[in-house]
């Protein structure tokens, strides 16, 4: 099997596409398989560190700024052409998208080549590269099944995110390997990859407050603010720049204060973990505010916007969920409801599906 993958711009593209490659090597481990990202973001380090062929892109989004603009679509009309030209040359089975504006002349060329296509869609809004790529793709992968109404019908499959596949398989670490007391409740706080100055300033008044609650705290600050947190030494927290065993440590805790990426709440729901999601509302059309309510719908979530994230509102919040067992476990049945853990698999079907293969 020959596969090209395409996604970029940000971890809630990448890491589902580095999960689907996982799932076809593991079913074929002679499969051929090329990455094609951008040449400046986040996939062109992340990516040949895992030894997957990589082959780079220079392209931009669309911007306001008419100039910008302009370049952009000159970078796409040249992208074109050289993506043209590589899927003749690796000659793949199918191509894949799995977000990012480096998707579009990558789909577009297939479509155009003949070649089978798919696109996964993590949020519950689209983004704009997929939705101008539903005429070139054969099938549609979502993550949420609010994404559904967005495509047509016919060639649109809920599967879920893959990367609920993945936690699943990992293993727990236990809360004393990470300095915590094993029978106590932990509250993991982590606001993505990066981190924010807006909740890590709020977070300073606040963690004084945790020394003396019933539960213990680790907060990951994001590799740019940690600095700013080494004064703190406070009873019941633990601070960490990032963690690499995200998932395993995902499974040690008790309740998550979290970004509503599509990615993050793939993988606790994958394993009914209850949480409090507080929305970036700096990205494209505020898709986490609609991605958390999913969540908050179906009461395996509490919201906690932004704007409102101050020491009484999430002190409150957190007591409410980790001094109510009844309300704990109601999330923790409802989250899992909305985990799909086949979700791998099922884009696997699909993939043979559409190449003919048994």
């Amino acid at each position: 099997m020959k596969v090209v993958i395409s996604a970029g711009g940000t971890g809630g593209h990448i890491y589902p596409a580095v999960s689907i490659i996982n799932k076809i090597k593991e079913y074929d481990k002679n499969a051929e398989i090329l990455y094609i990202g951008t040449t400046d973001r986040m996939e062109h380090e992340i990516i040949p560190k895992m030894n997957i062929p990589y082959f780079g892109i220079e392209i931009k989004g669309l911007s306001k700024n008419i100039k910008k603009s302009f370049h952009s679509i000159n970078l796409l009309l040249k992208s074109i052409k050289i993506v043209k030209k590589k899927l003749k040359e690796f000659n793949p089975d199918i191509v894949i998208g799995v977000g990012g504006y480096v998707t579009f002349p990558v789909i577009f060329c297939a479509k155009k080549l003949g070649i089978k296509t798919m696109i996964h869609e993590q949020n519950s809004i689209p983004g704009k590269s997929n939705r101008q790529l539903i005429k070139y793709t054969d099938k549609i992968c979502v993550s949420l099944p609010g994404s559904i109404k967005y495509f047509p019908k016919e060639k649109t499959i809920f599967t879920g995110n893959p990367r609920s596949s993945e936690i699943i398989k990992v293993k727990k670490i236990f809360k004393k390997e990470l300095g915590f007391i094993e029978n106590k409740k932990l509250v993991l706080i982590v606001m993505g990859s990066l981190g924010s100055k807006t909740i890590n300033d709020e977070l300073k008044k606040i963690l004084i407050d945790f020394s003396n609650k019933d539960y213990q705290v680790l907060l990951v600050t994001g590799q740019n603010y940690y600095d700013e947190f080494k004064e703190f030494k406070i009873n019941n927290v633990k601070i960490v720049p990032f963690l690499e065993n995200m998932l395993n440590v995902l499974k040690s805790c008790d309740l998550i204060v979290t970004r509503a990426g599509a990615s993050t709440i793939a993988e606790i729901t994958a394993i009914g973990l209850p949480s409090i999601l507080v929305p970036s509302p700096y990205v494209a059309n505020n898709h986490q505010f609609y991605n958390a309510m999913e969540l908050v719908n179906a009461n395996a979530s509490l919201l906690l916007e932004e704007k409102d994230f101050n020491k009484e509102n999430l002190l409150n919040l957190i007591d409410k969920v980790l001094e109510n067992d009844t309300l704990y476990k109601n999330m923790h049945i409802n989250s899992l409801k909305l985990g799909k853990t086949t979700s791998s698999d099922e884009i696997l079907k699909i993939i043979l599906d559409l190449i003919g293969s048994d």
